[in-house]
């Protein structure tokens, strides 16, 4: 579907960076003021090079960004990689990144939530290089978005995915089995990949400022080392058993809904875990077998 982007090869990554009409961050910001519908919140110059060298680009290197802005981070980036695609929802944004286009550098207008995520990963990985994700993410919905790069990313062989997200869920997605934060983000990101924090980041990092902290975290994609018998199905149980995450098993259990009529004590003495113990103290593997167990797996 999202094929109206030129496949070129590059005869050489060094060559051709810089747009003579490249737009500015600096000069956008007097004239493309942000949207609130669209969650923006742009990052400041002085924390554009922190964020780089979290990143750390390769040359080699094929970046799908999500949500570019004004190009704060995009034109840096794409100066050190060799292809760069922009994905952007905002019409006026997207005109004025375009006109900064090159061989190494192009944006879409889309919403990452909708675009056909493989058709695009398939274009970018005939290039040369690793693909990679980075992103600025609305704060409205980030949890979508790394649920959905969690899904596809190994499988579209996507080597990582950097993306800042409000502190809040950059705990959850970090949290280990016994936290407060820990939870069905916690439990997904576990299963498809290594996540780490890379950044915390103040308020006033952005223009305009947020009212909370950011986090840069950094998911390393890879294959599960189990995967439950039916992913959607997993994701639905961990989901409501996370409900009644203060509960012990033996009464947490009763408001998970599956096709098959749920015995508690049996699904617990079965899965060898013990009924007394509560959701938020299960660890991966645990939950993969109480599921399989629940599901008549």
């Amino acid at each position: 579907m999202f094929r109206s982007y030129h496949r070129r090869q590059l005869k050489n990554p060094a060559h051709n960076r810089l747009s003579q009409h490249r737009i500015t961050p600096e000069v956008a910001k007097n004239y493309l003021p942000p949207k609130r519908r669209f969650g923006q919140h742009f990052l400041e110059a002085d924390w554009v090079k922190k964020v780089l060298t979290a990143i750390n680009p390769k040359p080699t290197d094929i970046i799908m960004e999500i949500g570019p802005g004004r190009g704060a981070l995009t034109f840096p980036l794409s100066d050190q990689v060799q292809k760069l695609l922009a994905i952007e929802i905002d019409t006026a944004l997207v005109e004025e990144l375009r006109l900064s286009a090159n061989e190494a550098f192009e944006t879409i207008q889309a919403d990452v939530l909708e675009i056909d995520l493989a058709t695009i990963a398939t274009d970018l990985n005939k290039y040369n290089g690793q693909l990679r994700v980075v992103g600025n993410l609305p704060y409205n919905i980030s949890a979508p978005i790394i649920l959905r790069l969690l899904q596809r990313g190994h499988s579209h062989n996507i080597l990582d995915a950097t993306v800042m997200v409000q502190k809040e869920v950059g705990e959850r997605i970090i949290a280990l089995p016994g936290s407060k934060e820990y939870g069905p983000l916690a439990v997904m990101s576990s299963l498809n990949s290594n996540a780490k924090k890379l950044l915390n980041l103040p308020p006033g990092a952005f223009r305009p400022t947020p009212k909370v902290r950011s986090m840069l975290i950094q998911f390393r994609f890879q294959s599960p080392e189990r995967m439950p018998s039916s992913l959607p199905g997993f994701e639905s149980f961990v989901r409501q058993l996370f409900t009644q995450r203060r509960k012990q098993l033996r009464n947490a259990l009763a408001s998970v809904t599956l096709a098959r009529r749920l015995d508690a004590r049996e699904c617990c003495n079965r899965s060898q875990i013990d009924p007394s113990c509560r959701p938020a103290e299960l660890e991966l593997m645990k939950l993969i077998d109480l599921y399989e167990t629940a599901a008549g797996n």
